[in-house]
Formats: C-alpha cells, sequence, structure tokens
C-alpha cells in the first residue's frame, strides 16, 4: 500500500489526514464513525522513496523470477488521482536530473538489463504495449492511430490479443523512450475535477524475456572447450497502470468522460469481483468471472493461475477522500488472501 502526500489543493480546502502508517506493514484509518486498522506485506508512507517502494515492495525479486521463467505480473490499483501512474511510471516529465524519481518501470529494466549482462546468458528482451479504452483493446505500438485488436482465447495460451506487435530493445534508453511516447502521447488521458492528467483507460506493458544459458564442453580428441546447447526460458513481466474508479458526481464529468467512467467502474467491478471469489474459493472449484470485461480476462493467469502477482494499492490521505481509500483498502485486503500456483 502507498499512501500519497496531500496536494496543495486539498491543504488549501482544509482536509484532514485520515490515513497514517503505523510501520511494520500496518495503516490505520481514523475518523468521525470510522476506525480501522489493515495489515499488508508492506505499507509506504507520503515521505517514501521511488527507490524505498521499489527495494521494500519486492519489485526486484519478481525481475528475477522473470529471468528464471516465471510469469510475474505488478499492477497499481486505486481512485482517480491515487498516485498510481506516478508509482509505475514517476512524473509524466521527467529529464535526466530527475533520475530519483523514475518509477517502478524504468527501475526494473535497468534491474533486467544489469542482471542480463552479469548472468553470462544470452538474454533477449521485447516488449508490448496495450491500452483497453471503453473496452476495446488497442495496440500503442503500432503506426500511426491505435488500432482495436480481437481478443481471443486458446487451450495451450489462454486469453491473449491477436496481431499485437512487439518491439525488441537491447538499451535502457530505448525501452524508456518507448514507454514514455506510448504512454504520455498516445495513451487515452483528460481532464477533470479530481485529476488534470487522468487515464481513461487501462493500460498492460508487457516485457518478454527469452534467456537461453550457455554451457561449455570439451570439443571431440582434446580440442577447445566449446559452447553446448541448453535450455531455454521464457518468462515475462507485466505493468498494468489501472485507470482509477471514480464517482461521477465528483469528477463532474458529463458526456464522452461520463460514459469512459461508466467503462472504467465496470470493468474494475469485474475484477474486484474476480478477486472476491479467488479469495473465497481455497481449493474449491468454484466458477471465476474472468469473460466478463476484456481486463479481467488479459488477468486471468496473473490473478489465479500460475503467474506471480505484486498488487499495489494507492490511497490519498485527504478525509474527503475517506469511502474511497477505505473501498482501496477492502480490495486491497481481499486480494492478499488470493493463492496462485507459480
Amino acid at each position: 500500500v502507498r499512501v500519497r502526500p496531500l496536494t496543495c489543493t486539498e491543504t488549501r480546502r482544509g482536509d484532514q489526514q485520515v490515513v497514517h502508517s503505523l510501520g511494520h506493514g500496518t495503516v490505520h484509518v481514523t475518523a468521525p464513525r470510522q476506525d480501522a486498522t489493515f495489515g499488508f506485506s508492506a505499507v509506504f508512507d507520503a515521505g517514501a522513496s521511488q527507490e524505498a517502494v521499489f527495494e521494500g515492495s519486492g519489485m526486484r525479486h519478481l525481475v528475477e523470477l522473470a529471468i528464471d521463467g516465471f510469469s510475474c505480473t505488478v499492477f497499481a490499483f486505486g481512485q482517480t488521482g491515487s498516485g498510481k501512474t506516478y508509482t509505475l511510471m514517476g512524473p509524466l516529465t521527467q529529464s535526466k536530473t530527475q533520475p530519483v524519481a523514475l518509477g517502478l518501470m524504468q527501475r526494473s529494466f535497468a534491474c533486467l538489463l544489469e542482471q542480463s549482462r552479469s548472468h553470462g546468458s544470452d538474454l533477449a528482451l521485447s516488449a508490448s504495449y496495450l491500452e483497453i479504452y471503453n473496452e476495446q483493446v488497442r495496440d500503442l505500438l503500432s503506426p500511426g492511430p491505435p488500432c482495436t485488436l480481437p481478443l481471443r482465447w486458446s487451450k495451450t495460451r489462454g486469453f491473449y490479443v491477436e496481431n499485437q506487435l512487439s518491439v525488441d530493445f537491447e538499451s535502457l534508453e530505448a525501452i524508456t523512450s518507448l514507454l514514455l511516447e506510448a504512454g504520455s502521447q498516445r495513451r487515452q488521458t483528460s481532464a477533470h475535477a479530481l485529476n488534470r492528467h487522468s487515464s481513461r483507460s487501462h493500460a498492460l506493458l508487457t516485457i518478454h524475456v527469452h534467456s537461453r544459458a550457455v554451457s561449455m564442453h570439451p570439443a571431440p580428441r582434446g580440442g577447445l572447450w566449446g559452447p553446448s546447447a541448453c535450455s531455454s526460458k521464457q518468462g515475462t513481466l507485466c505493468f498494468v497502470d489501472l485507470a482509477g474508479s471514480e464517482r461521477v458526481k465528483e469528477t463532474g464529468s458529463s458526456g464522452e468522460l461520463s460514459v469512459e467512467a461508466n467503462n472504467i467502474n465496470r470493468s474494475l467491478l469485474a475484477l474486484g469481483h474476480c478477486i472476491s471469489l479467488l479469495a473465497k474459493s481455497r481449493g474449491k472449484q468454484t466458477h471465476i468471472p474472468y469473460r466478463d470485461s476484456k481486463l479481467t480476462r488479459l488477468l486471468a493467469r496473473s490473478l489465479g493461475g500460475s503467474g506471480i502477482t505484486l498488487m499495489v494499492a494507492c490511497i490519498s490521505p485527504s478525509s474527503r477522500c475517506l469511502s474511497e481509500t477505505l473501498s482501496t483498502l477492502h480490495y486491497a485486503s481481499r486480494a492478499r488472501r488470493v493463492t496462485t500456483r507459480p
């Protein structure tokens, strides 16, 4: 759980801080007629740096698991304006003089490239990037306007996006510029009463990690040692920046913004329903309605399948956002009870 600082607008308005970190993974919410304590793997208060979140959330371990061939996912959840995109990507306008603000994505890329150099293994990296906007899956890396792609299902692959473009990369600069260009310029965003840069779509950036370890064997008749073919591993590292849940009354949305908000809330409701059922099942053969939305279909393997998943719940400490904050914390508590089979 990450608690963002109070904004200037909230401070000027006289909003009270109702969320407090008690340390040891505990967060306390206190307000009139509301008093609750929640426990999580880690809690980062308003003073926590981007580096502290990266190291303390277990993100570095996820990178290592992806290299080892596992399917790893990290997704940020919370109401609109709670700091999800900042946590994953850092500020929208970045410069080389601001490395301290880099988000989980860029730090993971750097860690991935660093590990590939030190592992002594042949590592091939590629990236694909899509968004779900108004229940349409769109490729953010395709040339021209984002094109809508069909979502398919197969017994071997599960749910997958057909004809999705994948781009190879070998440097931190290449993947970062790709991320910023697609994420900041092509992804659907709008301004409303609660957020000047509100994401109007769910974005999924997937890094495909193909590692092939090379071992040496003696050549015939006492010659020089040479390389031998050996097993390869294919892992993935998926970053999911969920659009924020919002109340149309609070955001002042109307027209197209209102339609977007309804689609966002509907898909988040489907995600919450799946998480609730996964948390309850405990080994029972319960039907999980992944097909209720495009988002839950694409996250099916991450939520209750063979993947390893980290959820970062972002919340506001403002008294005005108390209802949404409690909703996010209950949501995250249910997600923590879900067990996958990596």
